[in-house]
């Protein structure tokens, strides 16, 4: 799933290009990823986009008079691309933008599930809309990210997810950032003293920085990750393989030496099926 790294580097892409020509048409789009039906799409045509913004995991797409919104979740398979006159289009997008001039934003998504969305909305209904997200993981110091440790009692890793706590991880960059801080993916939060506070807020920051700037420069996952995914490979810390933890939605990674002294924390799902 594109997390904040990877969103804020396709903000950044999308940006002017974006801006640079009215819409010519908006639209089709598929009958499940389209999650409102008024204003239509139609609405779109004629006007400008300002260019691209990001909230949390979220591409914002406002009109210069001010009026629309075009919203876009991309969850965990949807990939937005602009593309520009002569190149090669997806035969059946889940969402179709044409500019003045040729280029289209292309909304894909891989797999039979069609989950990514998109919304035409009123400013107003867009606060509403993501009025339950929480801050956004990148903007947090440890005094403020210590108040809301100290207001939950979670295991770090779920809370890290949670978008109406902090806004912008998910399971790829919470597996990175409690490796970064030397946490266990299961520490209860408010069980952190002020020095684990402090190494969790610095790593969010470095992490999240380390991953925008390897997306900008086109990096892959397996370029980018360092412990996501790494399954048995030698940790780059201090050569421990990395372990896991399956669940049915995700998977945690992390380093037995660096993050819980040595011990490989249990994982349910495979002793089920081992039984």
């Amino acid at each position: 799933m594109p997390e904040l790294p990877e969103m804020e580097a396709w903000r950044r892409e999308l940006d002017e290009p974006v801006s640079a020509f009215p819409i010519a048409k908006a639209g089709p789009a598929h009958i499940a990823t389209l999650k409102t039906f008024d204003p239509p799409l139609s609405a779109l045509e004629g006007r400008r986009f300002t260019g691209a913004e990001r909230r949390a995991k979220r591409m914002l797409f406002p009109t210069a008079d001010g009026e629309l919104v075009l919203l876009v979740h991309l969850m965990t398979a949807g990939r937005l691309r602009y593309l520009l006159v002569g190149e090669k289009r997806p035969k059946t997008p889940a969402f179709r933008l044409a500019f003045e001039g040729g280029a289209e934003l292309i909304l894909t998504e891989a797999g039979k599930k069609k989950r990514a969305g998109v919304w035409l909305l009123a400013p107003e209904a867009v606060e509403l809309e993501l009025g339950h997200l929480g801050p956004e993981a990148n903007e947090l110091d440890a005094a403020q990210l210590g108040e809301i440790l100290a207001g939950e009692s979670r295991r770090l890793h779920s809370l890290l997810r949670d978008q109406r706590v902090i806004a912008g991880i998910g399971r790829a960059w919470a597996n990175e950032i409690l490796h970064a801080a030397q946490l266990s993916p299961y520490a209860l939060s408010r069980d952190l003293v002020p020095g684990q506070v402090q190494k969790l807020a610095e790593a969010m920051r470095s992490e999240l920085d380390r991953g925008l700037e390897l997306r900008e420069r086109g990096a892959n996952d397996a370029r980018t990750y360092r412990v996501h995914n790494k399954l048995g490979e030698p940790c780059y810390v201090c050569g421990t393989p990395i372990a896991q933890v399956d669940f049915e939605e995700h998977t945690i990674y992390y380093c037995p030496e660096c993050q819980t002294g040595g011990r490989v924390l249990k994982d349910r799902r495979l002793s089920r099926l081992l039984r």
